[in-house]
């Protein structure tokens, strides 16, 4: 570990790799808590005794409690120093976990969840900031690699292994893993992870605050909409009106980043790079689909087909498997080819892969098929995340690096909340229109393990035309790439 001199500066190490292998292990962590719940969720709303837009809301209050913050820890490891703003946050992270595993109500699993999802905000720009400033330029694409790769390989694994720890342990242990794996990532990050220099930050904690009302205010709008037939919740207060207002104070919050006279919360000028601006947005549509996919999927295979959350989750493993064999084959690229084109091949796979799956999910669906779609799910999946990442960071200045790293996380993770919220409404839409009685809190249907065989086609029918909301996003993402320009090489 390098040491900091008394005025709290230090020298980056000349090995940057331990350091890092050293944050991937929590980074790992809290992106496979981003999709492990999904295929648990019959478990839990069974256990719990509750319903599927509710039990959603385990995944989307964590989404949300990392978005949100992300904004603004990103400048607290500027201020304090990463290496000590990730361990707190691996600290807060794992008590949050097993405080989710020893919970016996879906309110309390919710509350749970928010205090992960800060502890995951917290840690997650450490990492990248780390990159940017230990890693020199010619040689980041490799670094951004794995930790691309890390994300990529992390959102997919997450049902896999739900799958296994729900039929082995309970789904209490989707949780309550965490607890031995944060033990370990924070020795070996208090180990390895060097002390870098802080710099003096103020911090906009109007913007957060509207940052925070915006995000929960189209989110709760989205999904929940379906439950409130898209209208009145009380009195004057509707969905419309959530969703709209969510977009003004968005909008205040946007004219306020470019009228604060100290640091803004989101740095305007950093978007003045073409490159970064499109990778923010391509990552977006990424973290939304990626997200959003799981859900009717999983729902599909353990109602339709009957599988065990283990079964289903196997369904998943090409995916995992090649996307983690590709991403380290495409980082070795990322430096030398246009990310134009490596992230049009992934965009292209991606959405080609969701329109496939969408065509399978009938009750005779062919296993062979669901695998090789997988496949190429996890093709496309390999040429998105370490590009967009090494792209989106290549330009920055060191002085921005945990502002760029917080924006970039930011609105990876804004698509993530929005997907989870996204396929939620399209659910409960697809479900009203093609098997109505399988909405709401009770009886058969949405909150069955199995269906009756006679709802198997209008429920399969629900789910494959959901899928096509993430390969919408896919679709949209390979759009905005097109616009990425040659980086400069440093």
């Amino acid at each position: 570990m390098t040491a900091s001199s008394p005025s709290g500066s230090s020298v980056a190490p000349a090995n940057p790799w331990p350091a890092l292998w050293a944050m991937v292990i929590g980074f790992f962590m809290i992106l496979v808590d981003s999709t492990i719940v999904s295929v648990a969720t019959p478990a839990i709303r069974d256990a719990l005794d509750t319903d599927y837009n509710t039990v959603i809301w385990v995944t989307s209050a964590y989404l949300l409690a990392y978005a949100v913050p992300l904004l603004i820890t990103g400048r607290l490891g500027d201020r304090f120093g990463p290496k000590r703003v990730y361990l707190s946050g691996l600290t807060v992270f794992t008590v949050a976990s097993l405080w989710c595993a020893l919970t016996s109500s879906v309110e309390i699993l919710i509350l749970a969840r928010v205090l992960q999802g800060l502890g995951a905000s917290l840690m997650t720009p450490q990492t990248m900031s780390v990159i940017t400033r230990t890693f020199p330029a010619h040689s980041r694409g490799r670094a951004m690699a794995l930790w691309g790769a890390t994300a990529g390989v992390a959102t997919l694994v997450g049902p896999v292994l739900g799958g296994v720890l729900v039929d082995v342990a309970g789904w209490e242990w989707i949780f309550l893993v965490n607890v031995p794996v944060g033990i370990l990532g924070f020795v070996l990050a208090w180990r390895l992870v060097p002390r870098l220099d802080t710099h003096t930050h103020s911090f906009d904690w109007l913007g957060v605050a509207l940052s925070a009302g915006a995000m929960f205010l189209i989110v709760f709008g989205i999904q929940e909409g379906e439950r409130y037939d898209w209208g009145t919740i009380a009195g004057f207060v509707s969905v419309p009106l959530l969703i709209a207002a969510g977009l003004v104070v968005g909008a205040v919050f946007l004219w306020w980043q470019s009228r604060i006279q100290s640091e803004p919360l989101v740095p305007l000028s950093l978007f003045g790079d073409r490159n970064f601006s499109v990778a923010n947005a391509a990552i977006s549509m990424v973290s939304f689909s990626v997200t959003a996919m799981s859900f009717p999927f999983m729902l599909w295979a353990q109602s339709v087909r009957g599988w065990t959350p283990t079964e289903s989750g196997m369904l998943l493993i090409p995916m995992a498997v090649v996307t983690g064999v590709m991403a380290p084959l495409v980082g070795r690229f990322t430096d030398r080819i246009a990310p134009r084109l490596l992230t049009s091949i992934g965009f292209a796979a991606s959405a080609v892969g969701l329109v496939l799956m969408s065509r399978l999910l009938t009750p005779q669906a062919s296993v062979v098929g669901l695998l090789l779609v997988m496949a190429l799910i996890g093709f496309g999946n390999a040429f998105l995340w370490s590009p967009l990442a090494a792209t989106a960071t290549r330009n920055l200045p060191m002085s921005s690096a945990g502002a760029g790293s917080g924006v970039y996380n930011a609105t990876r993770q804004v698509g993530a909340v929005l997907g989870s919220a996204a396929i939620a409404a399209a659910i409960e839409s697809r479900l009203a229109t093609h098997l109505p009685q399988a909405t709401g809190t009770g009886g058969e249907g949405a909150g069955a393990a199995v269906l009756a065989p006679e709802a198997f086609d209008p429920f399969s029918t629900a789910m494959s035309e959901a899928v096509l909301v993430p390969a919408a996003a896919f679709l949209v993402g390979l759009v905005l790439v097109q616009f990425f320009a040659r980086p400069a090489r440093g």
